[in-house]
């Protein structure tokens, strides 16, 4: 592992904390059980499956409405793709926190059930 990922890792990690510290209570219990994965980008699986190789984050898995009611292949998560979103802050920190809050907040409310139209409204696209 470069100091780079690593670097970027825990850039993220922080950031994704201080985003749930900031939700409201019952939201966060519910944020906080929802796995964030890190990945440098997309696998040539999810590309295979549509995902853009540029993709920030996403949220695979049930949403927290249909928990059990589904045969989703993979446990719910949040996935982000740090290297895509470090590219698209063109190197500079301050941008990177805000986009990794950013794309957290839209995957989470997909889980949460949101679609793009509710997220947009939110300010979350």
């Amino acid at each position: 592992m470069s100091s780079h990922w690593n670097h970027l890792v825990a850039e993220a990690q922080a950031e994704v904390q201080r985003t749930l510290g900031r939700l409201p209570r019952p939201l966060r219990a519910e944020a906080e059980a929802l796995p964030v994965t890190y990945e440098r980008r997309p696998n040539p699986g999810l590309m295979e499956d549509g995902i853009e190789p540029d993709t920030l984050g996403l949220f695979v898995g049930e949403a927290f409405a249909e928990s059990g009611q589904t045969t989703a292949p993979l446990p719910s998560q949040i996935i982000l793709f740090l290297e895509n979103l470090w590219d698209f802050a063109e190197g500079d920190e301050e941008i990177y926190c805000e986009e990794i809050r950013t794309t957290y907040l839209h995957e989470l409310g997909h889980y949460l059930g949101l679609d793009e139209i509710d997220l947009e409204e939110r300010g979350l696209e």
